[in-house]
């Protein structure tokens, strides 16, 4: 609860206090029911009915961590390896370390413009799929130390570490659980060991980590078998080395919401009956219940009539402040644009969710001007809309139940066009359905309406001159308790127009030969320099292209291979654009892409995905 939360009784206005009051000496017995809390897990009874689920549900709280963790609301991301010098997304683990020598790595510089940023914690990227850990690990030679920069003797992690003590800021680990580098990879008891011995020395050697993110990657080892991953030690080492740490996504206290697109849901519920990945019974459980990451109902009453279990599982939204990942310099020009990052805002933060912003430093070791002049452009507009809340006494304690209304006056003369509600999750997140009407030119309007609230709910409006607000709690699990509303104005931001081109040659030429593989006629002898795939309306799908072949030749007939083996790294979960650059250029009429999808089976590539680079045209998508 906000420390500057009031009682509603010394001081709402009288209209206020006469609103209010109603609704709590009108609630159907709820002061009588169970008052016990549960923390971040409860088991239903055998035979429970729906109705005592819901009363279970309503008092299901976050732990302290998890709480701590919710209250951040903006985190930042730091994707930085091997990566960053050799231009992919995924590294394969042959990387020769030597590659990696940024020329001006400044911590510091990270940590400074993302606290003024308004972020609260960083969180890097220690060891990528490509197995290069950014610290002088004991595991492996694959690492900073057989880099030549800082001669050997350098440690990422360790300058972040200082950087985020100098600035007061948290520190959060990635380390990812598949490494297309270690020998021992698919030989899972031994991998097991030797993934438990790296998180070690990362939770043990920098201090208080506030966070480890794991992702679920997984593949095939050198011996071709595939790792199995032992959750529960890995679990159990991060409690016992860092008991303050939320562990995220392949965890069980931070959920991924399901997309790498920046958008959370309008319906978003922190207790969930989704059952972590990281335990044994989670498949059975989740199947059992027809949910996944990407559902759209994750805790409605109907998901709970047939659960057995819930979660305090809170949604963090991950995204990207660039289309890739990692730095690439063809896309110094593509950040994102002040509206799409503040729309991205407003469907993570303002849907009961954290935002996990990626900001990649570049080969110098920086981050990149552009980078930075866009946290500037998105800090400032946020300051210029928060600064200024147009309700009085919004943070006033209002415990409420069903088809209940409070009315909160605003500052006169109060032009808005959002409102911004929050529940006092340490009670629980319990109100299912509200609408909000405002008090213009001496009528009630409705203005917007939502499912669920949670630690934090905006809805955007058109602009409007209000007096008051009603706010309506249509249907509440037990008491809700809202311990926040306010009001504000966001002026309207311009769209950045962009040319987004990633095919040099016009289709009309074009002729579909073959669908697979896929076989295209260009219509005319060309030089090339590279392709382009890219997924239908960036929407990921089963039948997509994951890795693949690519030949070209001159009469259709006979046939180069021009990339073997080739991969669309990370596309199912950022399908954008991926543009492959050729070694040298290739004289073609036509082209063949032999491809399948990430479980192995033929892919299903459309014409219209695929774009063609041609000698002296640049592509404009990594």
């Amino acid at each position: 609860m906000s420390k500057n939360t009031l009682t509603p009784r010394r001081h709402l206005s009288k209209s206020i206090l006469a609103s209010c009051l109603l609704s709590i000496f009108t609630l159907t017995g709820h002061a009588q029911q169970d008052t016990t809390l549960y923390i971040k897990h409860v088991s239903f009874p055998p035979n429970a009915t729906l109705e005592q689920k819901v009363s279970i549900a309503a008092r299901l709280v976050p732990s302290p961590q998890q709480l701590e963790w919710q209250k951040m609301e903006l985190t930042a991301f730091l994707h930085f390896g091997i990566n960053t010098f050799t231009g992919r997304e995924w590294g394969n683990g042959t990387e020769d370390p030597a590659l990696f020598n940024p020329t001006e790595l400044d911590a510091e510089q990270w940590v400074q413009n993302l606290k003024e940023a308004g972020f609260k914690m960083v969180l890097l990227t220690a060891k990528h799929h490509d197995g290069f850990c950014l610290w002088p690990t004991q595991t492996t030679q694959h690492s900073v130390a057989s880099s030549p920069w800082k001669n050997g003797k350098g440690d990422v992690v360790k300058e972040l570490r200082d950087a985020c003590s100098k600035y007061d800021m948290k520190l959060g680990i990635y380390l990812s659980p598949w490494d297309r580098n270690a020998e021992c990879y698919g030989d899972s008891p031994r991998y097991n060991q030797f993934f438990i011995e790296q998180l070690t020395e990362l939770l043990t050697n920098y201090g208080e980590v506030h966070e480890v993110w794991f992702d679920g990657a997984n593949g095939e080892g050198p011996n071709g078998k595939k790792q199995i991953y032992d959750w529960d030690a890995f679990y159990k080492t991060i409690q016992r080395l860092q008991p303050k740490a939320v562990m995220a996504i392949m965890g069980d206290d931070v959920r991924w919401v399901g997309n790498e697109k920046g958008i959370g849901r309008e319906t978003e519920w922190s207790a969930t009956v989704l059952t972590p990945g990281i335990y044994e019974r989670s498949k059975a459980n989740n199947k059992r219940l027809g949910i996944y990451n990407q559902a759209t109902d994750l805790g409605s009453r109907n998901m709970l009539d047939n659960a057995t279990e819930l979660f305090w599982y809170p949604s963090e939204v991950d995204v990207s402040i660039r289309p890739g990942w990692f730095w690439h310099e063809n896309e110094n020009e593509k950040v994102k644009s002040l509206k799409h990052l503040t729309d991205i805002y407003f469907q993570s933060v303002g849907y009961n969710s954290v935002l996990l912003l990626n900001i990649p430093p570049d080969k110098r070791g920086l981050i990149h001007e552009a980078d930075i002049a866009r946290l500037k452009e998105f800090a400032a507009y946020r300051q210029q809309v928060f600064s200024n809340n147009a309700v009085l006494n919004g943070q006033a304690l209002w415990k409420t139940g069903n088809d209940s209304t409070c009315i909160y006056k605003l500052k006169p003369e109060s032009k808005i066009n959002i409102v911004l509600l929050q529940e006092d999750i340490t009670h629980g997140q319990r109100v299912e359905e509200f609408e909000v009407e405002a008090l213009v030119n001496g009528i009630w309007q409705p203005i917007g309406k939502g499912t669920t609230v949670g630690y934090k709910r905006m809805i955007r409006f058109s602009d409007i001159e209000a007096t008051a607000l009603k706010i309506s709690i249509k249907s509440s699990r037990l008491e809700a308790r809202i311990n926040n509303v306010a009001a504000y104005y966001a002026p309207a931001i311009g769209e950045q127009q962009t040319t987004v081109s990633w095919n040099n040659l016009p289709r009309t030429s074009w002729k579909s030969l073959s669908e697979q593989p896929l076989v295209i006629d260009l219509g005319k002898t060309v030089s090339l320099k590279g392709f382009t795939y890219a997924p239908l309306n960036e929407q990921a799908k089963p039948t997509m292209a994951y890795r693949y072949n690519f030949s070209t030749s001159l009469d259709g007939k006979n046939w180069k291979r021009i990339l073997q083996h080739g991969e669309f790294s990370n596309i199912m979960h950022n399908p954008l654009p991926q543009t492959v650059q050729f070694e040298q250029e290739e004289t073609a009429r036509f082209i063949k892409l032999e491809a399948t999808t990430p479980d192995d089976k033929p892919a299903i590539v459309e014409m219209e995905e695929i774009g063609i680079t041609l000698v002296g045209h640049e592509a404009t998508c990594q």
